[in-house]
């Protein structure tokens, strides 16, 4: 029997955390909880139960939750209210069939794995992190919790990502180097030396342009 589920968002990204499941056939979704929409709207087919407060409801009965949220610092401040409000509930992983997770890699509670995704051997992907289609994690890299790989974003291997960063689309970090907690790696970038914390950096090779504060939206 497939287990029950709800979704919490229900924007764009929801959308493809949505289709990524449902390829998946290991969770029932029950339905979707978001604070910024209205009780009974229909996304891809499924009902809004309401705002994140409906998890606090004893009788509403489930096995687990995912946390589908594109930006990675909302998606975390997310997660933390709902530990506050349902400590117990569990997180489901979502992996795309078409995704290739190779020997010894292991993904993070909460994750997603996108079609087309690849995560090499030994590596290692954090908690609720998101790896978009046709993104790539080579072997042995490490990436942290409540990080984003945009579609083609890839990482030789050896690599380290850590928390809250964000690699955006076709952006590429060459094997061995490191991207601290909370930057962001622009788009079609080459990251060819460690790109420090709380960063924004861009470019062939990139380059950081500025600091950035937690939280600080991008996209």
């Amino acid at each position: 029997m497939s287990k029950k589920i709800v979704v919490i968002g229900a924007g764009g990204h929801a959308k493809a955390v949505i289709d990524t499941i449902e390829r998946q056939g290991r969770y029932q979704i029950i339905g979707l909880l978001d604070n910024g929409k209205t009780a009974g709207d229909r996304i891809s087919g499924y009902e809004v139960l309401g705002d994140e407060t409906w998890l606090a409801h004893p009788d509403h009965a489930l096995d687990g939750a995912i946390v589908a949220i594109g930006d990675n610092w909302t998606r975390g401040q997310a997660w933390q209210r709902i530990k506050r409000t349902r400590p117990e509930l569990t997180f489901v992983t979502a992996i795309h069939p078409s995704a290739v997770i190779a020997k010894g890699a292991r993904v993070g509670a909460g994750s997603v794995v996108m079609s087309g995704a690849f995560v090499g051997c030994d590596a290692s992907i954090g908690e609720h992190a998101v790896l978009y289609a046709h993104s790539i994690v080579e072997h042995d890299s490490r990436i942290g919790d409540f990080v984003s790989f945009a579609p083609k974003a890839a990482t030789g291997g050896n690599a380290t990502v850590g928390d809250y960063a964000a690699i955006a689309i076709g952006a590429t970090i060459i094997h061995g180097v490191s991207v601290g907690e909370h930057s962001v790696i622009g788009a079609g970038s080459t990251v060819i030396r460690d790109i420090a914390p709380l960063s924004v950096a861009y470019g062939t090779p990139a380059r950081i342009v500025r600091p950035r504060l937690r939280g600080e939206r991008y996209l």
